[in-house]
């Protein structure tokens, strides 16, 4: 199981330790040799604008989109969900994402970084509650018909799934709690 954690910018190191904790071997993923050799990617948490400046700049976009295209299984958290989004509200606009699930989202929906919170979350799957962390996290608009929402926040959907793609709200790999990419790599790996 080699596991790609985007490392252009963001929260990468923490999603690299938890995949690595999980028993995959995760990689830092900064160009398009890099993503050629991964099984799985992880798109971190961060600032969604500059990340998508650094894809274009980095000539990594074009790699990504054929990757998840061709079916890459691949996990995006807080920005991640961002750009992984088919449309964002409230992003510059020249910002593009991937398209490769059917959500609309809006940045910092939460609002800004003081209103950042933490929640238990009641996830499909798991027994217990998640702790998930929520910093200027993005809100989701619209949930398109394809797509199962596994855990919401009053009402609010916050961690979704359409076929081999899973978008947080959130950050699980803040959380101490490495379920959610467990999930994610029975997911990728599956028989």
């Amino acid at each position: 199981m080699k596991v790609g954690v985007l490392a252009l910018q963001g929260a990468f190191a923490r999603h690299v330790r938890v995949l690595a904790d999980l028993g995959a071997t995760a990689v830092e993923v900064r160009t398009a040799g890099d993503l050629a050799d991964v099984d799985a990617l992880v798109l971190p948490g961060g600032e969604s604008t500059t990340m998508s400046m650094l894809l274009d700049s980095s000539g990594l976009r074009g790699p990504v989109a054929d990757r998840i295209a061709d079916g890459l299984p691949v996990l995006g958290t807080c920005a991640g969900m961002i750009l992984l989004a088919t449309r964002v509200a409230d992003g510059r606009s020249d910002q593009r994402s991937f398209g490769a699930i059917d959500l609309d989202v809006r940045r910092n929906g939460y609002g800004r970084q003081v209103d950042s919170f933490e929640a238990d979350l009641d996830v499909t799957g798991l027994d217990e509650p998640f702790h998930g962390v929520f910093i200027r996290a993005p809100v989701v608009e619209r949930v398109g018909d394809g797509v199962e929402v596994l855990a919401a926040v009053d009402g609010q959907p916050v961690l979704c799934r359409q076929g081999r793609v899973v978008v947080a709200a959130f950050h699980p790999e803040m959380s101490g709690d490495d379920r959610i990419h467990g999930r994610f790599l029975d997911l990728a790996f599956a028989a």
